[in-house]
């Protein structure tokens, strides 16, 4: 019952870092013009990585852990597959951002300058993202709450 409550706990609350994290991210990709401002964006982005890594163990966990309800009752459940793919999008969306700042590390770390021009629109994923992630809480309240379910199957 512990271990159950202590995962559902750091379940939600890398939500809230994820969250903190991506807009932090996207509010230091809208500055990044030179590579002086890369540093706070580099460590926002290391948070909102270190935040989704949590997310999905805790999520796995909770799904096939034997923690919860179960893998059957989850994937019966219609707001888990919207959850999951809001989720697959914000991966997606993830890709380019991340090899661009993959690039902009290694730029730094040889002394050249990395080529910046992208970051604004790596902004605009993060907001999508940002949006996304949101829904996966609403997603995410719904099944708790039996939202959506046959009664008698909360």
């Amino acid at each position: 019952m512990l271990v159950r409550w202590l995962i559902a706990a750091i379940h939600l609350l890398a939500y809230g870092f994820a969250l903190a994290s991506i807009l932090r991210r996207t509010w230091a990709l809208r500055r990044a013009t030179v590579p002086a401002a890369l540093r706070s964006l580099f460590r926002a982005d290391s948070r909102w990585g270190i935040s989704a890594l949590v997310l999905l163990v805790t999520g796995v966990m909770r799904v096939f852990g034997g923690y919860e309800k179960g893998a059957d009752y989850y994937l019966h459940e219609p707001l888990f597959h919207i959850k999951m793919t809001l989720l697959v999008i914000i991966l997606i969306l993830e890709v380019p951002s991340m090899l661009a700042l993959m690039r902009w590390r290694a730029a730094i770390r040889k002394g050249v300058a990395p080529d910046l021009r992208k970051a604004r629109s790596y902004a605009r994923y993060s907001v999508i993202q940002t949006i996304l992630l949101v829904l996966m809480v609403f997603a995410a309240t719904g099944m708790a709450r039996g939202v959506g379910l046959p009664a008698g199957m909360v």
